[in-house]
């Protein structure tokens, strides 16, 4: 099962998987959640352990640990925010300026979950920069890089809705002709890196998008 899944880096201590669109990152409620990226890692590696999840509809890398010790390390470092993370998406409208940031913070929405929403009394402080990649005026649409400050759920994707420019694809922040524009949400987590917790070894991991 293996060939299923895209690694881009294996090494004893660790991996990093390209995620497909559409898949859960661990198991979820349910016999019909059962599948999902790390029960397909641990077909090939049964020691993979977790360490972080992307949104069912994100795709992109995910790092895997194969052992509690590395585990741990990895999770500190997550922790201490030591291990940079970029994405690109593709988001509705023509971005204004070049470069910028969304400093609004979030709360679950709880009538409406997993849904996320802007809360400026009881929210956790949340901040995403964006940096412009390229502008497509016909399609009314523009590339950018989206680096997150912080980690909440579904940041990324509620924050681009806050600035006016919805994510393509988003089946729960965009309005309908924009979810509508793309079969899948169009957000991939692009870049990794972070120096390797066994070896030191600054590692720099890409994957480009499908969109």
């Amino acid at each position: 099962m293996k060939d299923t899944l895209e690694f881009v880096h294996e090494d004893e201590f660790l991996l990093v998987v390209n995620k497909p669109a559409k898949m859960l990152s661990v198991p979820g409620r349910g016999p019909e959640n059962q599948d999902c990226l790390i029960s397909r890692v641990q077909r090939t590696f049964p020691e993979a352990l977790s360490v972080h999840r992307l949104d069912y509809a994100t795709s992109g890398l995910i790092i895997v640990a194969r052992s509690k010790p590395v585990h741990r390390q990895l999770s500190i470092l997550f922790e201490q925010r030591k291990i940079e993370k970029s994405y690109t998406a593709l988001v509705s409208g023509i971005l204004k300026d070049e470069a910028g940031s969304v400093d609004l913070p979030l709360i679950c929405d709880w009538p409406n979950r997993p849904l996320q929403k802007v809360d400026m009394e009881s929210g956790k402080p949340s901040c995403t920069l964006y940096q412009c990649m390229e502008r497509y005026v016909e399609d009314n649409a523009t590339r950018v890089r989206l680096t997150p400050v912080t980690g909440r759920s579904h940041q990324l994707r509620v924050h681009m809705q806050q600035l006016g420019h919805p994510i393509l694809g988003d089946q729960f922040y965009a309005p309908e002709p924009v979810r509508d524009a793309s079969p899948f949400l169009c957000l991939h987590s692009t870049r990794l890196s972070f120096n390797h917790p066994v070896t030191q070894e600054t590692l720099e991991l890409l994957s480009e998008p499908k969109f």
